[in-house]
C-alpha cells in the first residue's frame, strides 16, 4: 500500500567536497541508487530524483528511477523541489517529503515520522526533525545547527549558534552541557505542503537566511510554521566526506 505523500531526492552534481558525488560507488551501486533504493522501501506514491546534471539523469534512468530535469539555477534543494511540484502539477495539499541524495541509511520510520507529523498538525506549513545533543562540542560547533521550540513542537529559531544560550553554565570557564537542557541537533530531513514550495519559490531570500546559511529560515521569516518531531537517536551517517564513503562501505557490507 502507498501512504499519501511523494519522496524527491535532489542531486546535485557539483560539491565542494566530493564532485561528482551521487555518482560515486559505494559497495558495488552509486551513492543516487543507495539512496533511491533505499527511499522506495517508503512506499510513497512517486519516489522522484531531481537534478540539472544529464550524466546523473542516465545513471538514474540506467536503474530504473524515475527523474525529473530542473533548472542548473536553484540556489537551495528547496528551489529545486518546488520545481519539481510545478512540473508535475501537484496539488496545493501535496505533502512531499525532501529525502537528500547522500542519506543512504535514512530509516524509513523517520521518513514516515516527519510526513505523518506534517499530517497531523495543519497549523505547519513544513516538517522537519530534531535530536537530542549529548556533547558541549555539538553546541558550540557551527557545522552543527540548532533549534528551539515552542510548547507545541513548532520551531521559535534555528541557529549555527549556541541556541538557547544556557546563561549561567556556560558563563564558567570550563563550559560543560547541563543535565536536562534542552539543546537539540536539527536534522535536514524535511516534509512540505505543495503550497508552501509554491510560496518558497517566490519569496526572496531573508537576511536571516543568508546571515546563517540556513534556508529553513525563510519560511519562519514569511511567517509560515515549522513542527519539529524529536528523535531519541541519532541518524545514521550520511555521506560529506571520502572517510564517510569508507565507513557506509563497511556498513553495508556487513549487512
Amino acid at each position: 500500500m502507498s501512504h499519501n505523500f511523494y519522496t524527491v531526492i535532489p542531486a546535485r552534481f557539483n560539491s565542494s567536497r566530493l564532485p561528482g558525488k551521487p555518482l560515486l560507488p559505494l559497495a558495488g551501486k552509486s551513492l543516487i541508487q543507495r539512496t533511491y533504493e533505499n527511499a522506495l522501501n517508503c512506499n510513497a506514491k512517486e519516489t522522484i530524483i531531481a537534478t540539472d546534471d544529464l550524466r546523473i539523469a542516465e545513471a538514474c534512468h540506467a536503474f530504473g528511477a524515475k527523474v525529473c530535469m530542473t533548472k542548473n539555477t536553484h540556489l537551495t534543494g528547496t528551489d529545486r523541489i518546488a520545481e519539481v511540484v510545478e512540473i508535475n502539477q501537484w496539488p496545493d495539499d501535496a505533502i512531499i517529503v525532501n529525502v537528500q541524495g547522500d542519506e543512504p541509511f535514512m530509516p524509513v520510520s523517520t521518513i514516515h515520522t516527519i510526513y505523518k507529523a506534517l499530517e497531523t498538525h495543519q497549523n505547519a506549513a513544513m516538517a522537519t526533525a530534531c535530536c537530542p545533543i549529548q556533547t558541549i562540542e555539538d553546541i558550540f560547533n557551527p557545522n552543527c545547527v540548532k533549534v528551539v521550540l515552542d510548547s507545541q513542537g513548532l520551531a521559535l529559531y534555528f541557529s549555527r549558534a549556541p541556541i538557547p544560550w544556557d546563561r549561567d553554565t556556560f558563563a564558567t570557564p570550563h563550559k560543560i552541557l547541563a543535565v536536562n537542557t534542552l539543546h537539540y541537533r536539527h536534522i535536514g530531513l524535511y516534509a512540505y505542503r505543495a503550497q508552501l514550495l509554491r510560496q518558497y519559490a517566490s519569496w526572496a531570500p531573508s537576511i536571516l537566511e543568508n546571515i546563517e546559511a540556513l534556508e529553513q529560515l525563510r519560511i519562519l521569516h514569511y511567517g509560515a510554521r515549522i513542527h519539529v518531531s524529536i528523535l531519541e537517536n541519532p541518524l545514521p551517517p550520511g555521506i560529506d566526506t571520502a572517510e564517510d564513503i569508507q565507513v557506509a562501505e563497511k556498513i553495508l557490507l556487513d549487512i
